[in-house]
């Protein structure tokens, strides 16, 4: 038998042809799915993107409102601590609003006025301390407004995603059972279709529980920033009074008795 060897030769010298590329994955598929959701997955679908908006909307807010806060917090203990007279500093602590070390300030140098008009030991401490709690929770309460929505849509996203899966899954097996053909061709689109809201509802509960542990943790770092902030300007207050001279004792006038 007597071999072409030229023509062997080109055969193996000559290029594989190319393989032919993988089906890339069809991009449009979940668009196509959501569009042909029954009413109630579609329902679901928007109710799940107006809970995500709105979580969205409140953790942004809380954390610009919580950055200012901690700024000029940081600011306000700076002139708080430089500062040598209270009266000084209650007329500039308006500068530092956004801080809820403010009202703190705000309460406590209102209730150690009208007990002492500014001068001297207060005579009723606890009443300064009372004053600095109650300031530091109306600071907190007011901080917290809005969180009690964010940890609902945490909470309930995935339940309402779920809700939407069961009544599609129940359509599809409804229609397999008009239809008559128990083929998996037959009841997977209406699976995956269903499929879809639990997706968007653990989508949407994920980053608000994350937000919302965030959040609170931020929250008790205010709550023991006030804390510790009321104890320093009462420790401040009975200092300067201490060290304060005693008022001049008026002098008695001497009149001669016949």
């Amino acid at each position: 038998m007597i071999l072409n060897l030229p023509a062997l030769a080109l055969y193996f010298l000559q290029e594989e042809p190319a393989s032919t590329p993988p089906v890339a994955a069809n991009s449009s598929a979940l668009a196509e799915m959501v569009h042909n959701s029954g009413p109630v997955a579609f329902t679901v679908l928007i109710l799940l993107l107006a809970a995500s908006i709105f979580s969205w909307t409140i953790m942004f807010s809380k954390w610009s409102s919580f950055r200012r806060a901690q700024m000029q917090g940081q600011r306000f203990i700076r002139a708080f601590r430089k500062s040598t007279r209270l009266s000084e500093l209650a007329s500039i602590a308006d500068q530092f609003k956004p801080s809820p070390l403010v009202a703190v300030f705000t309460e406590i140098h209102d209730e150690y006025f009208r007990q002492t008009s500014g001068r001297g030991l207060p005579r009723n401490p606890l009443a300064l301390e009372r004053a600095a709690q109650t300031a530091s929770s109306e600071a907190l309460t007011a901080m917290e407004s809005r969180m009690t929505w964010l940890a609902t849509i945490a909470a309930i996203a995935p339940f309402i995603g779920l809700f939407g899966t069961v009544m599609g899954i129940i359509d599809a097996f409804h229609g397999l059972g008009t239809a008559g053909a128990a083929t998996l061709r037959a009841v997977a689109p209406g699976i995956s279709e269903a499929l879809i809201t639990t997706a968007a509802g653990l989508v949407v509960a994920i980053p608000a529980v994350v937000g919302y542990n965030q959040l609170t943790a931020r929250l008790r770092e205010f709550g023991s920033r006030m804390d510790d902030f009321g104890r320093e300007l009462l420790n401040a207050i009975e200092n300067a009074a201490m060290l304060a001279p005693p008022p001049a004792a008026p002098e008695e006038s001497r009149r001669r008795t016949f």
